[in-house]
């Protein structure tokens, strides 16, 4: 009577597991066993774990154990996987203090293990962006950018809301011909073509990225402009030179906050009290630590600061704020794109690398879209002048004026032949 039976054991681990992850209203099911329900709501989706090793993992590490197990094949989401995991997100809020006080500890250990110094920042970059270009080909735009698009109306498409993306970044900064630009974290090398070609600019663009790097060269060769810019595969760090205009689009997220004293350095150094500037970056509405399965599995040395911490970076040089926008429900849009485009292109996935590389990928951009969606993640985009330099633009118009689709067109015409490239 005294011995408790291992159905019973399985039902009171879940009901712990459910209350760890915040009471969602999720059905938890272990296959052929036990069965946990939410009270007085109808579940948005079914999770069904395969054995107790995998159940008792979650007790221990929810969030760690759910990805690995995911990714693994032991643990199955029946329903919409985005719909499932914002209720996980809205729901974690009100989790036990004990699981986030284990997941700030657990992120300090990989700050450690993941630091962004220079040949950490290696190391990180090339585990997520040299996986060859060929997979990304499949599901980013023609241009391959892999940041934040700009969506001029929600049914715009993912290569019109690049290209606006890109424009708006250059609208904000007024480029002018002739002018001088340094680029932080260029990716596969669009934003730097964009600015030469259609604003006259001489543009020197930073990257660790072997692969990017060669294939945005041979985009520079291609296109006739490897005179107006030059890639330079080396760390932010190694910017030397005075430019006109700093910029950086999704590389803020690679520096951790460890190091954002060596970024203003380098920002003042480029650009000094007359130059302007402008920084892109998933951030915060306040500090938390950033999923630590995606750090592990998929994005090492990530940080997602608050916008009050990224603005450490520019005080300490009397930088001065002209504009601060949230860009994020255009990162959920443009998180909708990717997912399906990756969704469409998963037996190719699986045959560039396995079912556990896809699966791992899935839950990375569904569990960002549901971020965005949710509010956990934002875009900012910061701009900003030099202390001696005048306001750019009188009011915000010039921002918005401007009609895309022109500019589009062009670069549709120039960029055909990039998913043919090797």
């Amino acid at each position: 009577m005294g011995i408790l039976l291992p159905g019973f054991a399985d039902e009171w681990v879940l009901k712990r597991v459910h209350t760890a992850i915040g009471q969602a209203p999720i059905r938890m099911v272990v296959r052929g066993g036990a069965d946990v329900s939410p009270q007085g709501v109808s579940p948005v989706a079914t999770v069904v774990i395969d054995d107790r090793k995998t159940l008792a993992g979650l007790l221990r590490d929810p969030e760690i154990s759910f990805g690995d197990a995911y990714m693994d094949g032991k643990l199955e989401v029946e329903g919409d996987l985005v719909r499932f995991l914002e209720a996980i997100y809205r729901s974690m809020e009100s989790s036990p203090t004990i699981g986030k006080w284990y997941s700030r500890l657990a992120s300090q250990w990989l700050d450690v293990w993941q630091d962004n110094t220079p040949s950490g920042s290696r190391k990180n970059i090339h585990r997520h962006y040299d996986l060859g270009n060929d997979f990304y080909k499949l599901w980013l735009d023609d241009q391959l950018v892999y940041t934040c698009a700009y969506f001029p109306t929600p049914s715009s498409t993912l290569e019109h809301a690049q290209v606006a993306k890109m424009d708006h970044v250059c609208r904000k900064l007024r480029l002018e011909p002739g002018e001088t630009v340094v680029e932080a974290g260029c990716g596969w090398g669009a934003l730097a073509l964009h600015m030469a070609r259609e604003y006259g600019v001489s543009v020197k663009a930073y990257n660790v990225s072997r692969e990017q790097i060669a294939f945005a060269r041979q985009r520079a060769r291609a296109e006739g402009l490897s005179d107006r810019v030059e890639y330079i595969e080396d760390d932010y760090r190694a910017i030397s030179g005075q430019f006109d205009v700093f910029v950086s689009v999704g590389m803020l997220e690679h520096v951790g906050s460890d190091h954002f004293q060596e970024l203003s350095d380098i920002i003042h150094r480029s650009i000094g009290d007359k130059g302007r500037g402008l920084l892109h970056f998933i951030g915060r509405n306040s500090p938390a630590v950033f999923s630590r399965w995606i750090r592990k599995q998929i994005f090492p040395g990530a940080h997602t600061p608050s916008l009050r911490a990224a603005l450490q970076i520019l005080e300490p040089k009397d930088f001065s704020v002209l504009d601060v926008e949230n860009l994020r429900m255009h990162y959920a849009k443009t998180l909708e794109h990717w997912l399906e485009r990756f969704e469409s292109s998963r037996q190719q996935v699986a045959a560039m690398y396995d079912s556990r590389f896809v699966r791992a990928w899935r839950l990375y951009l569904a569990g960002s879209l549901a971020a965005f969606r949710v509010g956990h993640l934002q875009l900012f985009q910061i701009l900003f002048t030099g202390s001696q330099r005048q306001p750019i633009f009188w009011t915000r118009d010039p921002l918005y004026a401007a009609d895309t689709k022109p500019a589009v067109e062009k670069v549709r015409e120039k960029v055909k032949w990039t998913h043919a490239m090797s």
